[in-house]
């Protein structure tokens, strides 16, 4: 395991890196002091994926994740801080509002250009370049990887999309972060399934992670899968883990991804 300050990864044996970028919950101090208090309780985070992902564990899987809450910089944007969905409303690289548009800072205590490129520096280049190197680890042992990028989120956010968000949304960039057609192979999995709404590609097509390192054609195959809070847990504070949710959907992501490292590899 590398445990550090910024990040840990536990180091698995299969060709599998979960990536959970959005499930830190901490803030330093001196920046906690220019927020306001909903900053501090850290709602829009992906809570439990830890927990939920544990199996992934007996699949063999290497499994990354952030100590700091995605309001201090979010990993899964581009370090230029591009909007990924041009013409949508989007949070940004070091996002100075809520899901719900709250402030997160004290009026004139927004981060300046020099403070984001020093949160860049120190928080984002490290989870990166731990992503990235085991990426090259595993491909050099496999000579392919699937790269999961585990995300969740409340089923109903007006800022992003109308209505109820379908539970399983399956992003590979419309196709050109994994093998083609792995998001629809696993959507149809969740539709046999029968319990859960799914779509793939819809309107989370996948992050800047899924984009940027999902490389098919060298043997980098990525996948993001957003789903919603409501499947698995409390969607309002506390936040709580619901047992008996989670154990209900459990089986069913184990089947996901391990059908997704068995589609990567079909022609290997």
């Amino acid at each position: 395991m590398n445990d550090s300050s910024i990040f840990t990864l536990e180091r698995g044996s299969a060709p599998l890196l979960i990536s959970i970028p959005h499930r830190g919950t901490q803030i330093p101090c001196a920046l906690a002091d220019e927020m306001t208090p909903v900053a501090k309780l850290t709602e829009d985070c992906d809570w439990h994926l830890e927990r939920l992902y544990a199996f992934a564990r007996e699949l063999g899987a290497s499994i990354l994740s952030p100590h700091y809450a995605r309001y201090v910089v979010d990993l899964n944007r581009p370090p230029d801080d591009a909007n990924l969905y041009p013409g949508r409303d989007t949070t940004s690289l070091c996002p100075t509002d809520t899901f719900d548009k709250a402030p997160l800072y004290k009026p004139g205590h927004e981060p300046s250009r020099e403070q984001i490129d020093a949160r860049r520096a120190m928080y984002w280049q490290p989870y990166h370049d731990a992503l990235a190197g085991e990426l090259d680890a595993l491909r050099e042992a496999h000579g392919r990887v699937l790269l999961w990028e585990a995300h969740s989120i409340r089923s109903i956010v007006p800022r992003f999309f109308d209505g109820r968000l379908t539970d399983f949304n399956f992003g590979t960039a419309d196709g050109a972060s994994a093998a083609p057609g792995l998001a629809e192979h696993l959507a149809g999995i969740v539709e046999r399934d029968g319990r859960y709404s799914t779509v793939a590609n819809g309107r989370f097509k996948g992050g800047y992670i899924t984009r940027r390192y999902g490389q098919p054609a060298k043997g980098v195959h990525a996948v993001q899968l957003e789903l919603t809070h409501v499947s698995y847990m409390e969607e309002t504070s506390p936040f709580a883990y619901d047992e008996t949710k989670a154990r209900a959907i459990e089986p069913l992501l184990r089947e996901l991804v391990s059908a997704a490292l068995v589609y990567v590899n079909a022609d290997a």
